[in-house]
């Protein structure tokens, strides 16, 4: 069996051994942890951006210059720019002003606002389930229903891809239950972890659909015919294909018509739906577990009626209309060709995220740098601990509005740099 993510799990934990406090030197160790990340290359930078209104994938960095320069977004995982569609806007406006700005606290003590009642039923009705619940993130619904689910069901063994995303690992990890870890969408390693375990206990198989580093999908329906078998439920993380994939955007299981065998569905309003929020969609007494059980449910603020408002116009959008999802789709596609025809290391994948291996915390810092400070053009660098080490790379998401003169500039920049720094191409 192999580990979860260790290294990425002891790259966000400190060291626990003990010190004699008299002679402790605080600075001294909070500047070390620091300095570690710089010298290994990982250090993050945040860059200082305001988009334009309606302009998007245009915007403004501050960071580094005399004023605001323009700038081409590469990187945004408001994947569809629903985060600046006029009916999102105007939704958003118009709940301001009719009910201000927050919900007041919890939806326990400040009331359930009737905007997340209408939300929560759209939620539902796009994932064919009975209910739905609204979080403050993706990261908070993952972990606060994974933790949850395994409490209540006691003996509980989680199978976990071993990609899924941190949020999945901090539930898993706070549920303090028995968890084994398969290989990344190995049908038969999972299989025989199910096998060998006691048929009587309860079992979660957790997976995600489009796993964002990589850009590949899991083989959703083949997963369910083992949890069929094995008398598992299933737990799917559909955050960077819901608002993407399926005729009204309900994700892979929509597409691959496999939604109505998922026990779980777990989704985000913060990338393709552009806003702000998290949420799951189960039967009606699963939610209600939820959320009667979770304390990362219970006693969170809840979202503002306005991010809810802007929320329930685009899921209402999407589920009528595919024109952005096709332009996205038809971007993903050039980009993917040009970048691979003028041969850079473009990782292959069927979804609508572009990643290029560089394999060098350094130099992919130092691409990113030189791109926005010679080139106007915005991508992270992606190092550990989000992906392993050795796979440091640049993730690009086109969008239905990035043009294809902004994509044959961009890979005119990457091949530049490429041969500047002599870095290796494509086999």
């Amino acid at each position: 069996m192999i580990s979860e993510s260790s290294e990425a799990r002891r790259a966000t934990q400190v060291d626990a051994r003990p010190v004699d406090a008299r002679a402790v030197d605080y600075s001294r160790v909070f500047t070390q942890a620091i300095d570690r990340l710089h010298a290994e290359g990982r250090y993050r930078v945040f860059i200082d951006i305001l988009r334009n209104k309606g302009m998007f994938p245009n915007a403004r960095c501050f960071a580094g210059h005399n004023g605001p320069k323009p700038i081409t977004v590469w990187c945004s995982n408001d994947y569809l720019a629903m985060g600046q569609h006029p009916k999102v806007i105007a939704a958003m406006e118009e709940a301001l002003h009719d009910v201000g700005a927050g919900s007041g606290g919890t939806r326990n003590i400040g009331g359930n606002t009737h905007y997340h009642v209408d939300l929560e039923a759209e939620l539902a009705d796009l994932h064919g389930k009975e209910a739905a619940l609204l979080f403050t993130s993706g990261y908070v619904s993952n972990e606060a229903t994974l933790a949850t689910l395994a409490k209540v069901l006691p003996g509980c063994i989680i199978y976990s891809d071993e990609l899924n995303h941190a949020s999945m690992i901090a539930g898993i990890r706070n549920a303090g239950c028995e968890k084994r870890v398969f290989r990344h969408n190995d049908l038969a390693h999972l299989e025989e972890l199910l096998a060998a375990d006691d048929a009587g206990a309860p079992k979660l198989i957790a997976f995600e659909s489009v796993y964002s580093m990589e850009g590949d999908v899991a083989p959703v329906a083949a997963i369910c015919d083992l949890a069929d078998k094995y008398n598992a439920l299933t737990y799917l993380d559909e955050v960077h294909a819901v608002g993407m994939y399926g005729a009204r955007g309900g994700g892979i299981s929509e597409r691959d018509e496999v939604a109505d065998r998922l026990t779980i569905i777990e989704g985000t309003l913060g990338k393709a739906f552009g806003v702000m929020g998290g949420y799951i969609a189960a039967d009606r007494t699963i939610v209600d577990v939820i959320r009667s059980y979770a304390p990362g449910f219970i006693f969170t603020t809840s979202l503002s009626p306005v991010l809810v408002a802007g929320v329930l116009a685009s899921v209402r959008h999407l589920k009528s209309s595919s024109v952005e999802r096709d332009g996205q789709q038809a971007a993903a596609a050039t980009l993917k060709a040009m970048l691979s025809d003028a041969g850079l290391p473009v990782m292959t994948g069927e979804t609508h995220i572009v990643p290029v291996m560089v394999g060098d915390p350094v130099k992919a810092k130092k691409i990113s740098d030189i791109l926005l400070a010679e080139y106007g053009v915005y991508v992270q660098p992606i190092n550990y601990p989000t992906v392993p080490r050795g796979t440091e790379r640049l993730r690009f998401t086109p969008g239905p509005a990035h043009s294809e003169a902004m994509m044959r500039e961009l890979t005119d920049a990457l091949v530049e740099i490429w041969g500047r720094l002599d870095l290796r191409q494509a086999a």
